[in-house]
């Protein structure tokens, strides 16, 4: 690490702390050229997901936006925030694996289904209907009865 003041890259960590919610290492830092004191920061780099919508134009991965979607599906049913959330996780983690950068918004949608399926029928019912466009009852009573 390099001293601010100096440039002296020979400095020693005198204290670190974690951030409340652990995303954040805060480090208080000593040159042990000049011996002025500073404080960095240290966080985890997220990699840059890129999402390929249907229409074929490109946006940056918003985790958020698939927290409405689930949130949306699953409004007045027994889910409760710790499984959203644990949903989204798993999601967010699945896609940081994957070997490319850029995922279509049908692999997430997809992924989205799958769990809403083990997570709650009425919410993935939800979901499927505006993922999967349907048109009208029909297709309704078509997952209906995959489900059922």
């Amino acid at each position: 690490m390099l001293c601010p003041y100096c440039s002296s890259q020979e400095t020693s960590v005198l204290e670190s702390r974690d951030s409340e919610d652990g995303t954040v290492v805060r480090r208080r830092r000593e040159c042990n050229k000049c011996r002025k004191r500073f404080t960095t920061y240290e966080r985890v780099e997220i990699i840059d997901l890129k999402v390929v919508k249907k229409e074929g134009h490109v946006e940056d991965f918003d985790r958020e936006k698939i927290r409405q979607g689930i949130i949306k599906a699953c409004e007045k049913r027994p889910c409760d925030e710790e499984e959203i959330e644990s949903i989204i996780d798993d999601i967010e983690m699945r896609l940081l694996n994957r070997k490319s950068t850029e995922i279509s918004s049908s692999d997430i949608g997809r992924l989205v289904l799958t769990r809403l399926k083990k997570l709650d029928q009425v919410a993935y019912l939800r979901f499927a209907s505006v993922f999967l466009e349907f048109d009208d009852v029909k297709e309704f009573k078509k997952i209906i009865r995959e489900i059922g």
